[in-house]
């Protein structure tokens, strides 16, 4: 029995560790002001590690971009991050 829930246990924490790279495209709703924090229109939280190449200036309000990320626990973590031209209307 207790070798069952140490198993259990242990596939439970693997799985929460870290998953498969996911990608989003979507606009941005709101940004941090230090652009470590990206929220996007549909809700989604990404957070951007100061190792990430983007222009931080570019992040904002509106704009859209495309993301890929890794889930580490509660948050998303941005790997690579695609800011959009702004399309002109």
């Amino acid at each position: 029995m207790s070798g069952t829930f140490l198993l259990l246990a242990a596939l439970l924490a693997a799985a929460s560790v870290t998953w498969a790279a996911q990608t989003i495209e979507g606009k941005i709703m709101s940004v941090d002001p230090y652009g470590r924090m990206v929220t996007l229109l549909d809700g989604t939280k990404l957070m951007i590690p100061p190792h990430v190449k983007v222009q931080r200036d570019a992040l904002k309000e509106g704009v859209t971009v495309t993301a890929t990320f890794e889930q580490k626990g509660e948050q998303n973590v941005v790997t690579s991050l695609v800011v959009h031209p702004k399309e002109e209307s």
